[in-house]
């Protein structure tokens, strides 16, 4: 899949990202395709149920994103990136699903990226939005409730060096690390919550 940068808003941070993470934008399904060495992902429920029915199963969802987002960022400050789609390549506010912005306050335009044809008939644009802040454990929480529900997607959260990327999605979260070596002891610290399936998916 090939994706064109139609804005960049903020080139440093695009500069950043792409001496980290050369061969792939900043789209949170792709990161695995491209770094699958340095990817590992965990579920966010027990039996690998994908969504919550009862509080209690937000709160594992929550205490599990919490655990993993502390132990890549504790102490640190950290971008956290949200993702407005539209039919336009213009951010034209108010939006129809304003959550990516109402869930991550303050949140200006990194860039707008799009992966469709010239022949196609519907064009979708991808309007990345970035904030920066301290991380604590609970900040973010109802962003990634609001993930966990498949209200919002395409969510990044990343160091300000952009080294180590966390991509919650409704069923779990995909962790790309620096290393082969810091996946595997990410990955040997929560075996638990691994998928069963063959390719860790």
């Amino acid at each position: 899949m090939t994706w064109r940068i139609v804005h960049d808003d903020q080139p440093e941070l695009s500069r950043r990202w792409r001496e980290k993470w050369p061969d792939c934008p900043p789209i949170g399904h792709e990161l695995k395709a491209y770094y699958c060495s340095r990817w590992v992902r965990f579920h966010s429920l027990p039996q690998s149920k994908r969504y919550a029915d009862t509080p209690a199963e937000y709160d594992v969802i929550l205490q599990r994103h919490n655990t993993v987002l502390t132990e890549l960022f504790d102490g640190r400050e950290v971008l956290v990136v949200t993702v407005a789609g539209t039919g336009e390549s213009a951010l034209v506010e108010p939006l129809e699903h304003p959550e990516p912005l109402t869930l991550n306050p303050g949140a200006q335009r990194w860039m707008t990226a799009t992966d469709y044809k010239e022949d196609e008939e519907f064009p979708f644009y991808s309007h990345l939005l970035v904030t920066q802040q301290s991380w604590r454990t609970g900040a973010l929480d109802p962003l990634l409730r609001a993930v966990a529900d498949d209200v919002v997607a395409g969510v990044l959260v990343t160091d300000l060096q952009m080294s180590q990327v966390y991509h919650p999605y409704d069923g779990g979260a995909d962790c790309v690390l620096e290393s082969p070596g810091a996946r595997n002891r990410l990955e040997a610290a929560h075996g638990e919550w691994l998928s069963s399936h063959p390719h860790g998916l």
